[in-house]
């Protein structure tokens, strides 16, 4: 039985009001980027009470730190980044204050990684790399240092629907199964999820499997439904959700339905059109994706007991090209990143509708923001 730690549960339950008497807490957010005039990691504050961002500051300067992953233990941060060695991952103790200390760097030998996750085990963490068609696992010791990367590459050709970007593979994104038995990464050019079987104690992952994706839809980013039951697939090219069964013992998954995030109409009015983040509520009745192009949140109601989803609204972001957009630990707000704009605007969450409302004045400025996270001070642990 893999061993996933319980001690940020608790803390969740504290930052949001609900194990202590509600006061103000306040969060660090890092911001991955890409692109100048980016310099590299940057921080904020969030005070979770008023839902007030504070100024982003440089926290590390490094290339091109895209997506950034916590340790579960929540005292390190990992980031796909130009470091040293090359393109690979570079890992950073978190110090009072907020300070990034950086302790360990490893290349993936496949060039920039897309996405990063850290295996609730502690054992290793997994990257996606787009461009080079692979996942690379980076085994971690006890202090979180990383090992040589393994790679494992996805076998091609691409579906070839989309001919300009399904020629060949390309994983998008690196999750685990709630139990931490499989690790599953969808690819926009094969059109699906590869699942792989996790093996904690090698570390290691084996090839168990492929679930299908409505062809042309491009998957991108995935999470799952707060109880584990569903996977929820964001489809970057249809700009549409696919709902899953999850069949945990077996890791193989069932379509359910795919609900578009936009309207035919709204698409037409835009040049660029693609669908780029999914999180869900910790409620688990609401989802949110985010559209490029047509600059918006979608939010819909989700049916716990079937995954069935109900338009809610579309949001404007207040910001351009939203690459990444994310909640709070409580969900009680959502952060909505411009990526062309340089900007990250705060909005209020209701808790009864799942609706959005923009804070008006509560946005800040970060270069190229690509990649939001929260995380609890260390003096909070």
């Amino acid at each position: 039985m893999i061993n996933v730690n319980k001690r940020l549960v608790p803390l969740a339950a504290a930052v949001c009001g609900l194990a202590v008497p509600l006061r103000a807490e306040k969060l660090d957010v890092y911001f991955g980027t890409g692109g100048a005039p980016s310099k590299g990691i940057y921080r904020s504050t969030f005070d979770t009470q008023t839902g007030k961002l504070g100024p982003a500051e440089l926290a590390a300067e490094i290339g091109a730190p895209g997506f950034l992953a916590l340790h579960p233990d929540g005292d390190k941060l990992y980031a796909v980044a130009d470091g040293e060695g090359g393109q690979g991952v570079t890992g950073y103790r978190i110090g009072r204050g907020g300070a990034l200390q950086a302790f360990t760097a490893a290349p993936t030998g496949d060039g920039q990684g897309c996405h990063i996750e850290v295996h609730p085990s502690r054992r290793f963490l997994l990257t996606a790399q787009y461009g080079g068609g692979s996942v690379a696992l980076f085994p971690l010791d006890a202090e979180g240092r990383l090992g040589p990367a393994a790679l494992q590459e996805h076998p091609g050709p691409g579906t070839g629907v989309v001919a300009s970007r399904q020629k060949e593979p390309h994983p998008h994104c690196c999750r685990f199964s709630p139990d931490g038995r499989f690790a599953l990464v969808p690819d926009l050019g094969l059109d699906g999820i590869m699942v792989y079987r996790v093996d904690a104690a090698a570390p290691a992952i084996v090839r168990h499997g492929f679930i299908p994706a409505p062809p042309g839809s491009g998957p991108r980013h995935m999470r799952f439904s707060t109880d584990g039951r569903f996977i929820y697939l964001l489809n970057e090219l249809s700009l549409a959700v696919s709902a899953y069964a999850w069949d945990a013992e077996a890791g193989t998954a069932r379509l359910l339905a795919t609900v578009p995030t936009l309207s035919e109409e709204a698409k037409a009015g835009e040049v660029h059109n693609s669908a780029a983040e999914i999180v869900s509520h910790p409620s688990g009745r609401f989802l949110y994706a985010s559209n490029r192009g047509n600059d918006t949140v979608t939010v819909f109601r989700a049916d716990p007991a079937t995954a069935a989803l109900e338009l809610a609204q579309v949001q404007p972001v207040r910001g351009a090209f939203p690459r990444n957009i994310n909640l709070s630990p409580c969900g009680n707000w959502l952060l909505a990143a411009g990526a062309d704009s340089g900007t990250v605007a705060v909005h209020q969450v209701d808790p009864a509708t799942g609706r959005l409302t923009y804070q008006t004045r509560n946005i800040i400025q970060v270069p190229a923001p690509i990649c939001i996270l929260f995380v609890s001070p260390p003096n909070n642990l």
